[in-house]
């Protein structure tokens, strides 16, 4: 199989009248981690969801190893790809367990209960949700939550995973849990594709930094490259820094706040 897992050429959406994308090109990779970065309209979801399957473009090709992605049929594709979106409110009073057993579900009459649970186990652990099973998701508080639905996506057991914004409700603890093990799911021979907002973990994690702009790639390569504070301050509309880590590789994307002036800093309490 080719190391080409998902391609895109020219794809266009228009929504409500609002060119959202514009001819993208975009390729995904076997063992490879790409996260999806821009400012707030930029189109990072909506990429997502024609990847996912989940949206057709108004012109333009998406492909999944090698076949036009709209020649799948639902269940075949869930066997393929996962996808964490945004919206994941569980309304009902299911369990911990119920919900993340339910990434199993496009694999009933394929793989056996044996492999089941041990997915199912292995999704609890990764979403650090050990103890909560039997817990109702509604009682949970967002961050656990969100957990949840991640732990969910990894059950599915999918080479290729695609979420959005999965740290948004996270503490610093589980974006680095999440990020390591999407790291480490590229590394074993998947790959996956993200959209943050959090530039430094993108710059951490990703293989790859796609920059989006007003639906358009600005940028497509590894951080050191994609991440320019020239760039990044240009599209963000606010001027940007990066810092270089002494002794490793690793940057720091910070805004350039104004230093406060004499009379602007704040009084000394003795």
């Amino acid at each position: 199989m080719s190391d080409l897992r998902l391609r895109t050429r020219g794809i266009s959406l228009t929504l409500g009248g609002h060119r959202v994308l514009h001819h993208v090109d975009l390729d995904l990779h076997r063992g490879e981690l790409v996260a999806l970065v821009g400012p707030n309209g930029a189109g990072k979801s909506t990429l997502l969801h024609l990847l996912a399957g989940d949206r057709t473009p108004d012109s333009g090709q998406v492909e999944l190893d090698g076949r036009p992605l709209r020649s799948y049929r639902p269940r075949e594709l869930a066997r393929v790809r996962s996808v964490l979106t945004q919206s994941n409110e569980v309304s009902f009073p299911f369990t911990v367990e119920a919900v993340v057993s339910m990434g199993r579900a496009p694999w009933a009459g394929v793989s056996t209960a044996e492999e089941d649970e041990l997915l199912i186990r292995g999704a609890l652990r990764d979403g650090e949700l050990e103890g909560f099973e039997g817990r109702n998701v509604p009682e949970l508080s967002g961050g656990e939550r969100a957990r949840v639905a991640y732990a969910r996506v990894r059950a599915q057991g999918c080479d290729i995973m695609m979420l959005d914004e999965p740290t948004a409700s996270l503490d610093i603890r589980h974006q680095e849990r999440l990020m390591q093990q999407l790291s480490d799911h590229a590394a074993a021979g998947g790959s996956a594709i993200v959209v943050l907002h959090d530039l430094n973990l993108a710059a951490a994690y990703a293989q790859r930094i796609v920059l989006l702009e007003a639906g358009s790639i600005r940028a497509d390569g590894p951080p050191a490259e994609a991440l320019s504070p020239e760039l990044l301050s240009d599209v963000y509309r606010y001027p940007l820094a990066i810092h270089q880590v002494e002794g490793v590789d690793h940057r720091i994307i910070q805004p350039r706040r104004p230093t406060p002036t004499r009379e602007e800093q704040p009084a000394r309490v003795h």
